[in-house]
């Protein structure tokens, strides 16, 4: 079974667009959870322009009622404190100590993730990172690219999941090349499967091509999806938007 996080840095964009508290990120967290979502997602950035440190804490004082949904938080572990308030990401991610802990490597001036891990070259420092994270209960997913060869050193890191960066597969859909892109993408589930390591995946996925990344990759145990979603709820309201998607993943 393959589970839907909602990334809701949108909504809170929307937000911010704006000198106001509309858009409401626990309203819309409570929206997708009523609409069958199993997890909600954020990435809050140093500089606060979407999901902001005191959202984090808001969703996680609302999630604490919901113990089935899990609470995923997305970020640098290396970022560190910033004047505007942002305590830094690992210091954000102890406070808070949400079920599933994304470390994504980007940096403060990207516009959105574009890139994963190179395990190969940071297996030292990810495996302090595990280290710590597990020390606080948090599962530990590390954003990548689709490259077993990036996951021969995983095992030996101590990380439960890797997201797979499924940006080049839906450049690809777009072009009617997803058949042929999504190899890559198999071949390093099927590996870390064999590692003992689960398998989400986020990044421009949407109802176009979510059914069929979903259909050649059987262990699929999770999809975040945000930017997409929340477009298509500008049209078929946020509830409906879900429930399409939980519809490709059947």
């Amino acid at each position: 079974m393959t589970v839907l996080s909602v990334n809701l840095n949108k909504i809170a964009l929307i937000r911010n667009s704006r000198d106001t508290s509309i858009p409401d990120v626990v309203e819309a967290a409570k929206t997708c959870i009523e609409a069958g979502c199993s997890g909600i997602t954020v990435h809050p950035r140093p500089d606060q322009r979407h999901v902001r440190v005191d959202d984090v804490y808001r969703l996680a004082e609302f999630l604490s009622d919901y113990p089935e949904i899990e609470f995923n938080i997305e970020g640098n572990p290396e970022a560190g404190p910033e004047p505007n308030g942002y305590p830094g990401f690992l210091a954000l991610i102890e406070a808070v100590k949400p079920a599933q802990c994304t470390l994504v490597p980007d940096d403060p001036y990207q516009l959105t993730s574009d890139h994963g891990w190179d395990i190969e070259r940071d297996a030292t420092k990810l495996t302090g990172y595990a280290r710590q994270l597990h020390s606080w209960g948090s599962r530990v997913s590390v954003f990548l690219d689709a490259d077993p060869a990036q996951l021969q050193q995983a095992p030996m890191t101590g990380i439960d999941r890797i997201e797979l960066y499924t940006g080049p597969y839906a450049a690809a859909a777009n072009l009617n090349q997803g058949n042929a892109a999504i190899k890559p993408f198999a071949e390093t589930a099927q590996l870390a499967e064999a590692l003992g390591i689960g398998v989400n995946a986020g990044h421009d996925l949407n109802l176009e091509n979510l059914a069929a990344f979903k259909q050649g990759i059987p262990n699929l145990l999770e999809v975040s999806i945000g930017h997409a979603l929340v477009t298509d709820a500008l049209w078929m309201g946020l509830d409906t938007a879900v429930k399409r998607y939980l519809q490709c993943l059947e």
